[in-house]
């Protein structure tokens, strides 16, 4: 680290030019690897996207409260949500509009004395426009250093973070490619980074894709779907599901194509007895039955013995499926196994001191 470099306080806008990037995940990895340098971080989400589930703070963010408490973060290292996205605070907006000058966002997030403040920015580049608190907006505001998390779905992520990069200017100090599958790798790691770095657009880090960060909790299926639990096994918002599986062949085939899955989910009608006989004989984690139809005692009793949790729902097999593969487009990070594992794909594949480096931030500690 060059040595001259000094400790002073810094503000670094983590955002992504699309919604369910790895933002938040990202922003967990990148404070733990600043703490093993020694520096202080406070955390901020100035827009919220993930309004809390607890009414008595309406202002209080889910994203939040889960890093600020897996952080342990102390009351003067949380910086306020200025404003929630939920739909009342946008009707709201819509007819009496309320936007915050420069001095008092600037004073809202504010250092109070820590290393470093790392703000998740909204969703992607334009929303919070409609408060004035769009990313551009607050890092133009704030003059804070930009670092953009972009999730892979081909070669054409490069689009985007030129895109961006034209939107930013230099205030994009550089990017996180996220959720690349593990045969484009090499692929992100040599042509995408290179083109990127030619273009002025430093690459921090490729995390690889992996079936932790895109699992989903039963408990949040039971939530997307609006299910009934039959029975009552343990542990629900702990058990999670990598994959889907359709019960729609006949049984023997079926219990071939579950032994070949991972933890998944299986979704069937509620009168197919043989599926769901069969998908508890092998790796699933959640059995869903479609049509409101019970099932047989035995499959409870079987259910119960194996600790697999059966859900009800109203909707079809294609409707149920849909609103499972949203559940997986849509993951957050509130597990603690996420955790776990966002910690060990920054500490493998995210360059924290060339980060440093860019941001001009100097470690409180050496090895």
């Amino acid at each position: 680290m060059p040595q001259s470099l000094v400790r002073t306080s810094k503000q670094l806008l983590i955002g992504s030019v699309e919604a369910y990037s790895g933002k938040s995940a990202t922003v967990l990895g990148l404070a733990v690897q600043l703490r093993s340098q020694g520096l202080d971080v406070a955390y901020a989400k100035p827009i919220g996207t993930c309004p809390s589930e607890d009414n008595s703070d309406s202002n209080l963010d889910e994203d939040v409260r889960f890093i600020s408490q897996t952080l342990e973060l102390g009351a003067d290292r949380i910086r306020p949500t200025l404003f929630v996205l939920d739909e009342p605070t946008i009707q709201q907006q819509l007819s009496q509009e309320q936007r915050l000058n420069g001095p008092e966002v600037t004073t809202a997030l504010a250092p109070q004395g820590e290393d470093i403040l790392l703000m998740e920015g909204p969703g992607n580049l334009e929303e919070g426009s409609l408060f004035g608190l769009s990313l551009p907006d607050i890092a133009e505001t704030t003059q804070a250093a930009v670092m953009l998390v972009a999730r892979y779905h081909s070669t054409l992520v490069v689009d985007k973070l030129l895109a961006a990069k034209k939107k930013l200017g230099d205030k994009l100090i550089g990017v996180v490619i996220n959720d690349v599958p593990k045969d484009l790798m090499k692929v992100a790691n040599t042509s995408v980074r290179a083109y990127l770095e030619r273009h002025d657009i430093k690459v921090f880090g490729i995390l690889p894709r992996t079936a932790i960060m895109r699992s989903v909790s039963v408990g949040a299926l039971v939530d997307q779907l609006n299910a009934e639990i039959l029975n009552k096994p343990e542990r629900i918002d702990q058990m999670m599901v990598e994959e889907i599986s359709i019960g729609a062949m006949n049984a023997n085939s079926a219990l071939r194509y579950f032994n070949q899955a991972h933890n998944m989910v299986v979704v069937t009608g509620g009168d197919r007895f043989d599926i769901q006989m069969a998908a508890l004989e092998s790796s699933t984690q959640c059995l869903v039955l479609t049509g409101r139809l019970s099932p047989r005692k035995d499959i409870l009793d079987r259910a119960n013995d194996v600790e697999v949790p059966i859900l009800s729902v109203d909707f079809d097999t294609l409707t149920t499926v849909d609103k499972i593969e949203q559940a997986f487009d849509q993951v957050r990070l509130h597990e603690p196994i996420k955790v776990a594992c966002i910690k060990h794909l920054m500490e493998q594949h995210f360059d924290i001191e060339r980060m440093m480096n860019a941001l001009g931030l100097a470690p409180a500690v050496t090895a």
